[in-house]
């Protein structure tokens, strides 16, 4: 992907964030479950609607609840009550964009402490070593987002 188009994707990524990050999570027992009892309907009732038994729609409710459901099953198991799957993708902190760059700072982290190292063992070591290597990942990030 072009660099300008994955920037401009990151972007749109980070504008959702909030949002994404503002969905609850996931019951215990899974949504199936749960949707299925707040509105009041059966397994068997589920199961009628989707052409499939009582005892298929207990599978995918435990299925959900043990992380072993296929996407494409709990979406046939929504529409059947009504409801649409959404699904999304948050990193685990900060944005898409600190995610992206995480590779690029620990590279540059690397290399810097490695030249840091050698300077040492010569004895010519600067002062503010975390600054050069903060500047450094800098330096990799501009370069890459320039090109």
């Amino acid at each position: 992907m072009k660099r300008e188009f994955r920037q401009l994707r990151l972007s749109q990524l980070d504008r959702n964030l909030e949002l994404a990050r503002s969905l609850p999570p996931r019951p215990s027992g899974g949504w199936i479950s749960s949707v299925r009892e707040a509105l009041g309907i059966s397994q068997r009732e589920v199961g009628k609607k989707m052409r499939a038994s009582g005892q298929a729609i207990q599978q995918f409710e435990q299925a959900e609840a043990e992380d072993r459901i296929s996407i494409r099953a709990l979406r046939r198991v929504a529409g059947s009550m009504g409801c649409e799957l959404v699904y999304t993708l948050v990193p685990r902190s900060g944005s898409f964009a600190e995610l992206a760059e995480r590779p690029i700072r620990e590279r540059a982290t690397h290399d810097a402490k490695s030249v840091l190292h050698t300077m040492a063992l010569e004895d010519q070591k600067p002062e503010n070593a975390s600054q050069l290597i903060a500047d450094e990942a800098n330096r990799r990030l501009n370069r890459r987002k320039t090109r």
